[in-house]
């Protein structure tokens, strides 16, 4: 047995898994979650205008940072490259002052971090979330292959689609592009609640990145959409009217189109302190859920599906898995 530590620092979040390895019989191994984290730090706040992270957001990314590295060493797994893997996203990708970001997280784990492409993003994605769905698909009404795994981040949108990697078909297709929760809300989405002419405004953004998705990704050819990252998550917990976030259940719940736009619609004409009362809602989202579950449902929508089924597996089990030894 040997322990491990993942952590994805997407555009609005910062998450950290911590896992045990345990090798089984013969050539078996499982990832076992020992800690799961979650922090709001908004590391891309502004960047979309400004082109640089803030001061204040490096910093508040800086001490999640630092939490985290304490976790990892109460678990007896020593920082560094052997079992730490950090990898930064979408904000990053674009930030022009990502080296001061690269040194201080350096500086904390004794790793940096991994500025990975989209595409890169997306496999591990896909990895982390359908990793469970062997069994699953033989069961009646279990999600079955080819996947879409969907990932609505903060700055930028993920899509994979990918099949049977027993046919030879791990990844079939995938593309990131620059439409998020937070992305979406700076740019369009400023007025609480937004009016009527910014939603039809993210709206034609939104469709008309999905126009040049679909030139790579052929979205209507999955067999099951699988939606993962928070604002999925969240959508998932609203739709079973959750009195408060609970990662189990929401795990795998299918959510139906008629229930996401419902709540898509509920989201956008709600105020902060309305959507702020939403018992799943954590407080970093409130500002920016409006905006992702617009995402959401237009992807879904554009793939012709009747439902979308959740995943708390996601990017960072893609990530825990890459350093099995």
């Amino acid at each position: 047995m040997s322990g491990v530590a993942a952590i994805d620092c997407g555009t609005n979040s910062i998450r950290l898994l911590i896992a045990e390895v345990v090798h089984m019989d013969g050539d078996e191994v499982e990832v076992v979650d020992l800690d799961r984290r979650m922090e709001i730090v908004r590391l891309g706040e502004g960047v979309d205008e400004t082109g640089a992270f803030a001061p204040q957001a490096l910093e508040r990314t800086f001490t999640a940072l630092r939490g985290y590295a304490e976790a990892i060493r109460a678990h007896g797994i020593e920082l560094g490259p052997d079992a730490v893997r950090m990898v930064a996203t979408s904000a990053t990708r674009d930030a022009s002052n990502r080296d001061e970001f690269v040194e201080g997280v350096h500086g904390i784990l004794g790793v940096e971090p991994e500025v990975v492409t989209g595409l890169d993003e997306a496999e591990l994605s896909f990895v982390g979330a359908t990793a469970e769905f062997d069994a699953a698909a033989d069961q009646e009404g279990g999600p079955t292959p080819p996947f879409l795994v969907v990932d609505v981040g903060g700055g930028s949108t993920e899509f994979v689609l990918g099949g049977d990697p027993e046919q030879g078909e791990l990844i079939r297709a995938s593309l990131s592009v620059n439409v998020g929760c937070v992305r979406m809300a700076e740019r369009h989405l400023r007025d609480d609640p937004p009016t009527r002419e910014q939603i039809d405004a993210a709206t034609a953004d939104i469709d008309a990145e999905l126009d040049e998705v679909e030139k790579t990704v052929p979205l209507r050819e999955a067999g099951s959409v699988v939606c993962v990252a928070g604002t999925a998550t969240t959508v998932a917990g609203i739709a079973l009217d959750l009195p408060e976030y609970d990662s189990e259940r929401i795990h795998h719940t299918r959510v139906g189109v008629a229930d996401l736009e419902r709540i898509t619609g509920e989201l956008l004409r709600s105020t902060h302190d309305e959507r702020a009362a939403i018992g799943v809602m954590h407080p970093g989202r409130v500002d920016v859920i409006g905006a992702g579950a617009l995402v959401l449902s237009r992807v879904v929508a554009r793939t012709g599906a009747d439902h979308f089924t959740a995943s708390e597996q996601d990017i960072l089990d893609g990530v825990a898995w890459s350093l099995v030894p």
